[in-house]
């Protein structure tokens, strides 16, 4: 059983009241802690922007034993522009009545299973929802353009389990129960485009030396952002080590103690973020800025 363990998936949102009602409204997640930051991530955890910015983490329970979703919002920006990194994110929901009314709102129906792409998605990114017995993030699909270098990096590199390999898709996870990542086998020439998400894992603080060393010494992968500490006002402060696979695709891992203490839930979350979204004049300012130059 490995000590390394899934953590979340990150979005870059440009309508986070849209994005935050639809994941706490209708798929029934639950906001766990929500963070604001007055300028750009060392680590561009944000994207390459160095602006006002927050991150709100969303899903099913505690980050210590769900895998979640990292909702980034930077101030500011309108839009991204979308690539085909992603190929989906599989949710298990216990309540598609929820899903189902907020479809039937725009003549959409379901029965067991919603699947959309990036332009249907209320978020923005492509969700698999299907009916399940308890709500959990279960899976994270991504392309590739280079397919065994990607299985040998993910699976030797990075030490995931191989869990299955056929000439399409390899499926890959850190432990039982954990959230799994597939990969797919893709032609080249697909677009990373802005709105390119990050996948994050916790190990022990001692290991992030050696993972930074041995993908940086490897002709598969490589370092995006070596071995810094990441402070994270009024909380702890983690370590962190951010890596690019062969197709780009951006990895994080993050030292397990620090992130123990950063990642409790708060319970002042969801006002924080309502207070944030309240005071967020984004949406008026893009709106008044495009009738200005209609006229």
């Amino acid at each position: 059983m490995s000590n390394r363990r899934a953590l979340h998936f990150v979005f870059k949102i440009a309508d986070r009241k849209k994005t935050i009602e639809f994941l706490r409204e209708v798929l029934g997640m639950k906001v766990l802690r929500h963070e604001e930051f007055e300028q750009g991530c060392e680590a561009a955890c944000n994207g390459p922007y160095d602006l006002k910015w927050s991150k709100t983490m969303i899903g099913y329970g505690p980050e210590d034993s769900h895998f979640v979703l990292e909702l980034t919002y930077n101030y500011g920006v309108k839009n991204y522009k979308s690539g085909e990194t992603l190929k989906s994110i599989e949710i298990q929901n216990n309540n598609m009545k929820k899903l189902q009314d907020y479809l039937s709102k725009t003549d959409k129906k379901i029965v067991d299973n919603y699947s959309t792409n990036a332009e249907e998605s209320p978020i923005k990114y492509p969700l698999d929802v299907s009916k399940g017995s308890e709500n959990q993030i279960s899976k994270v699909v991504l392309r590739t353009q280079d397919y065994e270098k990607s299985v040998r990096f993910w699976n030797e590199l990075l030490e995931m389990k191989l869990i299955d390999k056929t000439n399409s898709s390899a499926l890959l996870s850190y432990g039982e129960g954990q959230t799994q990542l597939e990969i797919l086998n893709c032609k080249p020439g697909w677009e990373r485009g802005e709105d390119y998400g990050r996948i994050a894992f916790s190990c022990p603080s001692d290991q992030l030396d050696v993972i930074e060393k041995k993908v940086g010494e490897s002709t598969l992968g490589s370092v995006m952002k070596s071995k810094v500490t990441l402070p994270t006002p009024g909380k702890a402060d983690v370590q962190v080590v951010i890596l690019q696979d062969p197709s780009g695709h951006e990895i994080c891992f993050v030292g397990e103690e620090g992130f123990a203490d950063l990642s409790q839930v708060d319970p002042n979350a969801n006002e924080l973020l309502n207070k944030s979204m309240l005071e967020d004049k984004s949406v008026e300012w893009f709106q008044n800025k495009e009738k200005k130059s209609q006229k």
